[in-house]
């Protein structure tokens, strides 16, 4: 789960695909653009910014102190993520690959007119399609739209040689498949969402009837249903085309399963290679026993300075909540800022303990929880270029109350998008002076501290009822946003706790608390407005959750008003009038989320969303957007990832990894292309 540059270039190079293969660059006549850029306070972490993007990049600090042997396995994990890279893109709609491979053509071939409108809304299309791994916006959902017209792309595709048509041309243009992933009430969720993780015909009901069906062997340890599979109709008969070795997404399954058999053998331990070897063979079989066999063996697998995410896990993607987005992380630990923040995993049963939720929901005996803060070193799939800041894994319940959970900060990135300009909107949206003061002192630490508590604390707290089945089934669409509101608010109710300075993380818990309690209305009611066109509905699960903690925090306060709403020179803001009231508010709120969950209660999970977090006030709406047209910083920011480059002797032997940056956006785009297109256009 998550909590969702350029200096003096010393020179470039075309990379080495791997010790063993041929260069792909020469062979097929591109060449990757590789820049050296020296690390420190001089590093320029933006690369480029286009439509309501900000393209950033981040450093790997550290790297030089790791082993040759640690750089290996971090080199290995890395490609083994990158090349399922096409994964996401197939899973995210069915046309995504065919659309792209055209499009790329024609960006490499075209010998037209580059200055014209149509060219420049051409570029940026592509790069908004990139940068979402399709073409649906990686936050909205909603269909990226081309500001470039069909007949220039008939004439452009024409010139380059270029075969684009049919229904994969139309959709570029009309009003089919509209939204990815489509959440709204009362409707067929999975028949009117574009993800390509059901076939065509496929219901809602359908869904639940088919895992309705299905029993778990031990039903105290449910498995993950539909979690590496796509569920397809054929001849009328639901089936399952699974993710493996074989199956579905076969090719580019292997080319991970090579990758991960070279990082096992330069695992670190014994444990971390045993769960190296589980993966695998998760990836060769499909099983999903051997993924919950995986998922055991990599959260006990904690010692050791590499760690990695990799696989089919997070489930946003899919409308009702069962099929895992493929994507990758690989990791490098963070010695003393985890070493700072382990407080917080070590006092995990005070935090359980002394949470306001009711005792039938307390777990008695919080176990295995961990907390690093990492430096990533390469991200693939649904985490680039768009990223999470947090994450906590394994998300099977009965695994975090059995065994534990790993919980990471991603600690270079949140560096990256701090160095990387505001762009002054913090002004526009302050209530006043000392709220300004207080966020510019203390914003940022309050921020980490509520990405730990949210991953560490958080989703590690709290049970389920004796015989309620797991929050896909009982919760449903609603699943992802509870969840998410749940661990937001278990850090909301301790960010402001003394607790916090008693463990040495803040000198000033209440100036910490106050700034966090300010930022998080500020956002839940205004700011995260300004990712949404005027008359939009709330649909992604993160912003969801904001919106309906703070709209329900705002109307229980109102007759003590706590959260006051203040019209000043024809502007509206949110101040906060009652900090130990809004904490008491935090507390009742995550009480009753905690009960939804553990009861399975969807009438009351559904009210609380479509109540508080879905419909946008359209007056304040239009004022956020009308304020902030004077700034030109982009909403949304996403990463390129540096570049490992191997060095090898004459026996093809690695003997040193350099990390080097991408020139540009489109050149990284057009490198992974070319290097991991390991799936046929249509799957």
């Amino acid at each position: 789960m998550r909590f969702k540059i350029a200096l003096s270039l010393l020179f470039t190079a075309s990379v080495l695909v791997s010790c063993n293969e041929k260069d792909a660059n020469t062979e097929q006549g591109f060449k990757e653009e590789l820049v050296e850029m020296a690390a420190g306070k001089d590093f320029n972490f933006t690369v480029e910014q286009f439509a309501d993007l900000k393209i950033l990049r981040y450093q790997i600090p550290g790297w030089e102190n790791l082993s040759l042997k640690e750089q290996k396995l971090v080199y290995y994990l890395t490609q083994a993520g990158l090349s399922g890279r096409d994964i996401i893109w197939d899973q995210n709609y069915r046309h995504n690959l065919t659309i792209r491979e055209a499009l790329e053509n024609v960006y490499a071939n075209y010998a037209g007119d580059k200055t014209s409108a149509d060219w420049k809304a051409f570029e940026v299309y592509l790069k908004r399609v990139w940068f979402s791994n399709g073409i649906h916006h990686h936050y909205s959902n909603d269909k990226i739209k081309a500001e470039f017209s069909q007949e220039f792309l008939k004439s452009a595709l024409a010139e380059t040689g270029t075969t684009l048509q049919g229904e994969a041309f139309d959709v570029i243009f009309n009003d089919k498949d509209a939204k990815k992933v489509n959440q709204a009430k009362d409707v067929d969720n999975v028949a009117l969402s574009a993800v390509n993780m059901y076939g065509p015909n496929v219901t809602s009901a359908d869904v639940e009837t088919f895992y309705g069906n299905m029993k778990s062997p031990d039903s105290l340890k449910p498995l993950s249903y539909g979690l590496n599979s796509q569920l397809v109709k054929e001849n009328g008969e639901l089936k399952e085309r699974v993710y493996k070795s074989g199956g579905l997404y076969g090719a580019a399954i292997d080319e991970i399963v090579k990758w991960l058999e070279l990082a096992q053998g330069v695992a670190e331990n014994k444990a971390q290679g045993d769960a190296l070897g589980l993966l695998i063979k998760y990836y060769k079989t499909g099983d999903l026993q051997t993924w919950d066999d995986y998922n055991v063996a990599w959260t006990a697998a904690t010692e050791g300075n590499i760690d990695y995410i990799n696989s089919f896990i997070e489930v946003y993607n899919d409308p009702l909540g069962y099929r895992g987005s493929y994507e990758s992380i690989v990791q490098i630990k963070d010695f003393d800022m985890s070493q700072k923040m382990a407080v917080l995993s070590e006092n995990a049963q005070w935090f359980e303990d002394n949470s306001p939720l009711m005792d039938a929901h307390k777990k008695k005996n919080v176990v295995g929880v961990t907390y690093k803060v990492v430096n990533v070193a390469g991200e693939a799939g649904d985490a680039s270029p768009s990223t999470p800041i947090g994450v906590n894994l394994p998300n099977a319940n009965w695994i975090r109350a059995a065994v534990g959970s790993k919980s990471v900060s991603l600690g270079n990135i949140i560096h990256a998008y701090n160095n990387a300009g505001s762009g002054g909107r913090l002004k526009e949206f302050v209530h006043d002076e000392e709220e300004l003061a207080l966020e510019e002192k203390y914003g940022q630490l309050g921020d980490k501290l509520h990405t730990a508590l949210h991953e560490v604390i958080g989703h590690a707290s709290g049970q389920l009822n004796p015989g309620v089945g797991e929050t896909r089934e009982t919760l449903k669409n609603y699943a992802s946003t509870l969840e998410e509101g749940r661990a937001d608010l278990v850090g909301l109710y301790y960010l402001y706790n003394p607790k916090l300075q008693e463990l040495g993380l803040v000198d000033d818990w209440k100036a910490v608390g106050t700034a966090a309690y300010d930022g998080y209305i500020r956002n839940g009611l205004m700011t995260q407005l300004i990712r949404l066109n005027l008359g939009d509905d709330v649909q992604e699960a993160h912003m969801v959750n904001r919106q309906w903690v703070s709209a329900w925090a705002f109307e229980k306060g109102l007759a003590d008003n706590v959260i006051e709403k203040v019209t000043r020179d024809g502007k509206t803001y949110f101040n906060i009038n009652d900090y130990e009231k809004l904490h008491d508010l935090f507390g009742q709120l995550l009480r009753e989320t905690q009960r939804i969950k553990s009861e399975g209660d969807f009438e009351a999970v559904q009210n609380l969303v479509e109540g508080y977090g879905v419909k946008v006030d359209q007056a304040i709406h239009a004022e956020v957007l009308e304020r902030n047209k004077k700034f030109t910083s982009a909403p949304y920011s996403g990463f390129v990832n540096p570049v490992l480059v191997p060095e090898t002797n004459e026996a093809g032997e690695i003997t040193a990894i350099k990390v080097m940056q991408p020139k540009s956006f489109e050149n990284q785009m057009l490198s992974y292309s070319n290097k991991f297109n390991f799936l046929p256009e249509s799957n």
